[in-house]
């Protein structure tokens, strides 16, 4: 079984189409899903479909890419987090390739949801794009990984080097790969993956995002996370059920889901 361990299932184009959704993954042999949070705004709708559903869970914190939209604080944070659908805070993280100008304030963000991490234990999802050096540099400094008592994560999505993957890891930190990494172009990525061991590895779609070979261009679903899986097994040379298995096992590790909890709900 596969796990899509960051989608984001609430959004419009997808929670409209959502019993069709869950019976992809069911056919593609997708156990569980990660619904994971963008803003406060929206929170409601991310914890309604993991209260809903057993094998959905959710996440809750604000992207670095929403400067329009009210700021969280680790208060905040740690009181919405309580909850026991809720098993993550994020995402979170840096983004300097769409926005331009002082962005001192995606720091701070990015500072708050580290220190609501530690406080509740819960692990961090973090997006980093063109902001590698001070992503790893606030993770030290806020001793986001586990040996720094805090909680760990994942670096989510992952399209830097093998140095920010090493750096992440040597925190404790997991890497995710999403539909990036099947297409032609991602030659870099691709060394990358095949060096990321597999007890260090998840998963990912990002839908509907980024949707992996052979639907790239096409609105990107959990049930596709299949396709990732397969990729990278043929990639580093392993058995597809080995791959399977072990994204699987570190998702439960990281996320604290209990395995075998993932009754899907009969939607046709």
């Amino acid at each position: 079984m596969f796990i899509d361990s960051h989608c984001h299932i609430d959004f419009p184009e997808l929670s409209a189409r959502l019993p069709e959704i869950l019976d992809k993954m069911r056919d593609n042999q997708v156990s569980h899903a990660l619904c994971v949070s963008v803003d406060l705004p929206d929170f409601p709708r991310v914890r309604a479909l993991a209260e809903q559903y057993p094998h959905i869970y959710a996440s809750v914190g604000v992207h670095p890419d929403y400067p329009e939209t009210p700021e969280p604080t680790v208060e905040e944070l740690v009181r919405l987090s309580d909850h026991p659908k809720i098993v993550a805070i994020g995402e979170t993280g840096l983004d300097y390739y769409r926005l331009e100008g002082d962005l001192e304030w995606q720091r701070a963000r990015f500072r708050t949801h580290i220190r609501a991490s530690r406080e509740t234990g819960k692990p961090l999802i973090i997006h980093t794009r063109s902001a590698s050096e001070d992503t790893i540099r606030i993770m030290r400094e806020e001793g986001a990984g586990p040996d720094a008592g805090g909680a760990g994560g994942v670096m989510h999505c992952f399209t830097e080097s093998l140095e920010v993957a090493q750096a992440a890891m040597d925190m404790g930190f997991y890497i995710s790969f999403s539909g990036i990494v099947t297409f032609k172009s991602a030659r870099e990525l691709q060394a990358v993956a095949r060096a990321v061991p597999l007890e260090r590895m998840l998963i990912e779609t990002d839908s509907p995002y980024l949707a992996p070979v052979p639907y790239r261009g096409k609105m990107n679903e959990p049930g596709f996370v299949r396709h990732v899986g397969e990729f990278l097994a043929t990639l580093k040379e392993v058995p597809l059920d080995e791959l399977a298995r072990q994204t699987s096992a570190n998702f439960h590790a990281l996320f604290k889901v209990p395995a075998g909890q993932s009754t899907h709900p009969e939607t046709t």
